[in-house]
């Protein structure tokens, strides 16, 4: 699978660190190829499109207002849609291919609406593919979105939690539990004993899985809400990237929804 070249630039060498990681795990993980080799090259577009945003700023700084800024680099994530379009499952490639071929303001509606959290913002994977790498160079600038910042979300940008970390505390005691935003990539601390959607804090109702094939993740359910989050365990591989990493066991998130739960917001994988 041909992917566009590396990019160059702040934000654009975090999301080229991504791709190679989902590069290193796909030479490992026969079954999960390949949804790491688009991610790759996903990552590889994106990076592309925060390339030109960094470049938008250096001419004009960055607002965070929505409405002016997307204005701005509507244009420069053609490569995003192209990328999807070429490389993406059916479904997505349909729908990317349908999305290129739009005029600028039906183009620019949509991401609105991703951003405003419209009733579709869910399952819209193409907005938030192409809404990251800005979300990610304001988050960089300290530039604060106009975004509505929900309870339980990123509190930087508001985006929705998809991914957990487990990390070694500094004193030993347990591991440090924080959550990955979709749309920034940042972090923030949460409770090891709480739910990421509800906030339920009743253990008896927080039930994890886990399976011997993939040692490193855990889903973290709620029995309160039905919601669960994909934890990565990084004491025991520090290399691993959370939101990377999760699409080697993708087989758990197919479990889970089997099981009744839903993940409170798609992984990589739509999932």
């Amino acid at each position: 699978m041909s992917s566009p070249a590396a990019p160059r630039g702040r934000v654009s060498a975090a999301f080229e660190r991504r791709a190679a990681r989902a590069e290193t795990l796909a030479g490992a993980s026969e079954a999960a190829e390949e949804p790491l080799r688009f991610a790759a090259g996903l990552y590889r577009a994106q990076g592309l499109l925060a390339s030109a945003i960094e470049r938008v700023h250096a001419d004009r700084p960055l607002s965070g207002r929505s409405r002016e800024d997307v204005e701005r680099f509507l244009g420069a994530g053609s490569e995003v849609l192209r990328f999807a379009a070429e490389h993406g499952p059916p479904i997505l490639a349909e729908q990317a291919r349908a999305r290129g071929g739009e005029d600028s303001p039906v183009a620019r509606d949509r991401l609105l609406t991703f951003w405003d959290g419209g009733r579709s913002s869910r399952d819209d994977y193409l907005s938030r593919a192409l809404l990251r790498p800005y979300v990610e160079v304001l988050a960089h600038l300290a530039v604060t979105p106009d975004r509505v910042h929900r309870a339980g979300h990123c509190p930087v940008c508001g985006g929705a939690p998809w991914i957990a970390a487990r990390r070694a505390e500094s004193d030993g005691d347990g591991a440090r539990r924080s959550l990955g935003c979709a749309l920034c990539g940042g972090e923030w601390i949460i409770n090891r004993v709480r739910c990421a959607c509800c906030a339920e804090e009743d253990p008896a109702k927080l039930p994890s899985f886990q399976s011997d094939a993939y040692p490193t993740a855990r889903i973290e359910a709620c029995e309160t809400c039905h919601r669960y989050v994909k934890s990565i365990d990084l004491t025991v591989d520090a290399r691993a990237l959370p939101e990377v990493d999760d699409l080697v066991s993708i087989g758990m998130d197919l479990w889970a929804t089997r099981e009744g739960f839903t993940r409170i917001e798609p992984g990589l994988a739509g999932l």
